[in-house]
């Protein structure tokens, strides 16, 4: 293995001394063949190693079998593709230069490259080509299947109802200088649960504290293990269509925003066609209750044409909606999942406010005469979105409007 390893490096040093590509020797060789030229000549005359050349008549003369092919996904780069790479590598092209050439990121190149180049630095493509496919086959031998000693050490562990996590951790530590001994929980685990994997006892299943001998499929992350909400949740897509266009105010967006450690938060309302900001202190924290309680009561200071509705994520401080909706008269709406742009110019709003209150700083400090404070200044604040007016004077001019045809109505 050594010389041949020597005589393939050697080989692509004189190739490239020369400044011959493989595509013109490989051709090279073909037709010296044909015209009579013995093997071993042929590949003396052209300057490659006869294991070389074998190679080449070997790949030529063999088709491919015709049942069940091995089909490689374009994603890998194809022999014909590496040869291209071994020969502007020669040329001293650039990895990235090759890689615009070949249509591919330039780090597939340059992995390519060091991954597996011969052991003299020399990239032989042939050799490139063999040694991927050699490093693509599956399915491969596990780490505890293939090596007795950390098998016997996870074996002893689960005898002794140590958990897989337990198991791995402790390796770690007791064998510092044995990386080759050092095996993940997962690896345990598939070792326990595919048997053709693992070279365990099937018994040694049994000694997992759940005792079960195959794999319970995790949940996707959208489900629930029980309902976050006491009544049925109204999502966004059933919201009524003049929420979207701004139009008619009155249809606020809330949320939190969260403390050091998730011990404190504040709530924040912000209106949609105003963007009038309103802050909720949570001294007793942020539970189902407490949200509930500082809703209703900052909700009943605003008139009735601005409590139409109210839109929030998922979040479990929403339990009591129903309750909410009840007192106020003021519908609740949800957005999907993992989906903060739904209200986003509550996030926005969010994001002007880490301005005084920032992240991992305890919110608990803050009195509620302080939250007006903010909420003031913010609402004081001129804003592009209303042609430079303040969310302030935007509302106080809906409600004089509202006054003075409420004053006109007989």
């Amino acid at each position: 293995m050594v010389k041949r390893d020597r005589d393939r490096a050697a080989e692509g040093t004189a190739l490239a001394r020369r400044g011959k590509r493989w595509v013109e020797v490989r051709a090279a060789y073909f037709a010296l063949v044909n015209t009579g030229v013995g093997y071993r000549e042929a590949a003396r005359r052209v300057g490659v190693n006869y294991r070389t050349a074998k190679y080449w008549r070997a790949a030529q003369a063999t088709p491919p079998p015709a049942s069940a092919p091995q089909v490689i996904s374009p994603r890998y780069l194809s022999e014909a593709e590496r040869i291209l790479i071994a020969d502007r590598l020669r040329d001293n092209t650039s990895p990235r230069s090759i890689a615009r050439e070949l249509g591919r990121p330039v780090s597939t190149i340059s992995r390519e490259r060091h991954r597996n180049q011969q052991p003299g630095g020399v990239y032989q493509p042939h050799a490139a080509h063999a040694t991927a496919l050699a490093r693509r086959a599956r399915p491969k031998t596990g780490k505890i299947a293939a090596d007795p000693v950390p098998r016997a050490v996870v074996q002893d562990g689960l005898e002794q109802r140590h958990s897989p996590q337990q198991i791995a951790r402790r390796s770690r530590r007791d064998h510092p200088d044995r990386p080759e001994w050092h095996v993940t929980h997962e690896t345990i685990y598939q070792a326990l649960y595919l048997q053709a994997k693992g070279g365990l006892r099937r018994e040694a299943a049994t000694w997992l504290r759940t005792g079960r001998a195959m794999r319970r499929p995790q949940r996707t992350p959208d489900e629930r293990r029980r309902p976050r909400m006491a009544t049925d949740m109204v999502m966004i897509s059933d919201r009524p269509a003049e929420v979207a266009d701004r139009a008619v105010p009155g249809h606020w967006e809330g949320d939190l925003i969260i403390g050091q450690g998730n011990q404190s938060a504040i709530g924040t309302l912000v209106e949609r066609s105003t963007r009038y900001v309103m802050l909720l202190h949570l001294p007793d924290g942020y539970g189902p209750t407490a949200v509930r309680d500082a809703l209703i009561a900052k909700i009943r200071t605003l008139p009735d044409m601005l409590r139409r509705s109210l839109t929030c994520d998922q979040g479990s401080e929403m339990h009591f909606h129903g309750q909410f909706t009840t007192a106020t008269d003021m519908p609740v709406c949800f957005c999907d999942p993992h989906s903060p742009w739904q209200r986003g110019t509550n996030e926005n709003t969010n994001g002007l406010l880490r301005q005084y209150f920032p992240k991992a700083t305890d919110l608990s400090v803050h009195t509620a005469e302080h939250l007006d404070t903010v909420a003031t200044e913010l609402n004081d604040r001129p804003r592009k979105t209303l042609d430079w007016d303040t969310p302030a004077e935007r509302i106080t001019t809906l409600l004089i409007t509202n006054q003075q045809q409420c004053c006109d109505d007989p």
